[in-house]
């Protein structure tokens, strides 16, 4: 039974930084969100974006249960309420969309997972309200950038922000998104580089992320 979205809610908030990834080979995505967990992590977004999505995700389900248990894994990626649903089989503890669809925020509210749509215009953001959904994603964040936030924000005084893309783990590209009024920030490959993936070098990833959530943390 996944928790409650209120409790994932609180973990996104409290992390700041939700990486974003997928990859082919269920042994690298097993130590990237390992690494991520030993520099701080406790939220990661695994990607349904290629043909190995259910069996990798599924591999670092089991690995999160016997070692990392306070870690809230989630999918992203999800354009239909069936893929919705296949996920939460699997175990997923929230639902991460690029689009505001109405079957999908139906399907987790009926089974009380937290969904978080991704939205572009206030309109999306304003059927994500109707459906109940206390989170949004801004995506693709690096054409929005922090000023649509602070624009949007008075409009809905009640819902959350996270922007995903574009988000760069340096200190200036943190601090505009957070003092714009973002509860946290999704990041793919500016923080799970390539070559760091290539080369497997996965103590440098996790100092890339102990660094990243010092900017953070220096917010607060």
């Amino acid at each position: 039974m996944a928790p409650q979205p209120s409790t994932i809610i609180a973990a996104f908030e409290r992390s700041g930084i939700i990486p974003v990834f997928y990859h082919d080979d269920e042994a690298v995505c097993i130590e990237v969100m390992q690494a991520c967990y030993e520099g701080g992590i406790r939220v990661f977004e695994f990607t349904n974006r290629g043909e190995h999505a259910r069996r990798n995700f599924a591999a670092m389900r089991d690995k999160k249960l016997v070692s990392m248990p306070d870690m809230y894994l989630g999918i992203g990626t999800i354009k239909n309420a069936a893929d919705a649903a296949t996920f939460v089989g699997q175990g997923a503890d929230f639902i991460v969309s690029p689009i505001t669809d109405a079957e999908i925020g139906q399907y987790c509210k009926k089974e009380n997972i937290l969904w978080i749509p991704g939205c572009m215009t206030p309109s999306e953001i304003a059927v994500a309200e109707k459906l109940d959904s206390p989170l949004v994603k801004l995506f693709p964040g690096n054409i929005l950038g922090p000023g649509f936030v602070k624009s949007i924000k008075p409009l809905f005084p009640n819902t959350k922000f996270m922007p995903t893309g574009g988000v760069e783990p340096t200190k200036e590209s943190i601090a505009s998104w957070f003092e714009a009024g973002v509860v946290c920030v999704g990041m793919g490959s500016n923080l799970l580089s390539k070559q760091v993936i290539e080369s497997q070098d996965w103590s440098a990833l996790k100092a890339k992320v102990v660094q990243t959530f010092a900017f953070v943390k220096a917010l607060h």
